[in-house]
């Protein structure tokens, strides 16, 4: 089976509760040696051949992929646009629990349309995975290797629900689909009769 490898990035340096998307924060340096040091022991484990780490170019992503390259440096380095973090807009920085009751009834009410802060709306982030995702085939095609994304847990959410619901246009309620802790992974398979 080959695989999708989807690394979320270590603690942010951020106040519990705050919408942080976009915003480019710094990680928890230690936090981003352990998560390195443990994705690098699994793939090790595996006997996997290092190869090309995607990478979101968020900082915290980017300190993670740094982090591993160092402790196997035949990782190569590739930042992709498409990994990075939903963008909230307005909402960025801002607590969640202070943000209008109407404007997140908004989002929920036409969760894949609706703009969060003026941002980006999940249909367009769900677009950009997507063509994530067909470099990741295209990639696993001509290496026969799975494929490491260092990226985000909303791109973690994009991911697990394309792979594995297919077309099927998600609603809230139905989010999220799957939960990927700071410094976790998970491993989707990247072909399916979806």
């Amino acid at each position: 089976m080959t695989a999708l490898w989807l690394q979320r990035h270590a603690q942010p340096l951020v106040a519990p509760g705050v919408c942080y998307g976009r915003t480019d924060l710094a990680a928890d340096d230690r936090a981003t040696a352990a998560a390195a040091q443990a994705l690098q022991g699994a793939w090790t484990a595996e006997a996997l051949p290092a190869g090309t780490v995607w990478h979101s170019p968020l900082q915290r992503c980017t300190q993670l992929a740094t982090a591993l390259q160092m402790q196997a440096p035949a990782f190569q380095l590739r930042a992709c646009n498409d990994l990075a973090e939903m963008d909230f807009g307005a909402w960025e920085g801002q607590r969640w629990d202070g943000i209008a009751r109407e404007e997140m009834q908004a989002w929920t009410a036409d969760f894949m349309a609706y703009a969060p802060g003026g941002g980006e709306s999940l249909a367009t982030m769900m677009a950009r995975v997507t063509r994530a995702l067909d470099a990741a085939r295209q990639q696993a095609r001509e290496t026969g290797q799975p494929v490491l994304w260092i990226s985000h847990a909303g791109v973690a959410q994009c991911a697990h629900w394309l792979l594995t619901r297919g077309q099927r246009l998600p609603l809230a309620k139905d989010w999220p689909s799957v939960k990927l802790a700071y410094g976790e992974w998970l491993r989707l398979p990247l072909f399916s009769d979806l």
